[in-house]
């Protein structure tokens, strides 16, 4: 009997010996795939260059501009606060140097009344400083002054409003961020700021001649307020 039973132990043993090899000889399991990345969306194409669109798109786009522009300039023209300068003298004008008065056709009244085909002409195209001064029939309290140039906008440095005691107040100076506008036949300076406390009767834009090295023509002078 303790044959019997040393005998089945042994094979107890053995078989659970068998069994744990069995289970360490196993492959360990696979690890999970890692998960796959979304492909990226596709950007967006670019929109295509001037030099790809067709003559068409071109000519679509120019005609735009001139709409822009024709649109902002008549809203300027007859805004019902603005006035045109009445009267205007300048410190120089083109000729003026020759010992003979100069053509009618440049004189600093050629800018009174609205936007036309006159236009003021300065003398100098690099040398030193040039202002023109306008007068306006009604003192405002001013909130806005728009000046309509042929050439030379980049050249405007201080822009002056006098109150109706004479004194000169400066609402702004220093180097002009406005280029010659490509969408029409004039360039609009538009300077705003707070309204005057103080009755403004007219105007002075001053022109570093150096700034835009050539003669400045301007067309009209706009004062808007209340």
């Amino acid at each position: 009997m303790k044959h019997l039973t040393l005998t089945a132990l042994i094979a107890s043993t053995l078989a659970l010996s068998a069994c744990g090899k069995k289970h360490a000889d196993q492959p360990a399991p696979a690890p999970a795939p890692a998960p796959v990345a979304a492909a990226p969306s596709p950007a967006p194409a670019p929109a295509p260059a001037p030099a790809d669109l067709s003559d068409a798109d071109r000519e679509r786009a120019h005609k735009q501009a001139q709409l822009d522009y024709a649109t902002m300039e008549d809203k300027y023209i007859n805004d019902p606060r603005a006035q045109w300068a009445a009267g205007a003298t300048a410190s120089s004008t083109f000729g003026d140097d020759n010992g003979k008065k100069p053509a009618s056709s440049n004189m600093p009244d050629r800018v009174v009344g609205p936007v036309n085909d006159d236009t003021w002409t300065n003398n100098h195209q690099d040398i030193g400083f040039d202002w023109l001064e306008t007068t306006f029939a009604k003192p405002v309290s001013a909130t806005e002054v728009r000046v309509v140039f042929n050439k030379g906008v980049e050249a405007v440095s201080k822009l002056e409003l006098q109150d109706t005691d004479g004194k000169w107040n400066t609402v702004w100076s220093g180097l002009a961020e406005a280029k010659a506008d490509e969408r029409g036949r004039r360039t609009w300076f538009v300077k705003t700021f707070e309204k005057t406390p103080y009755k403004v009767k007219a105007v002075k834009v001053t022109l570093a001649n150096n700034v835009y090295n050539n003669y400045k023509e301007v067309n009209a002078v706009q004062l808007v307020g209340d």
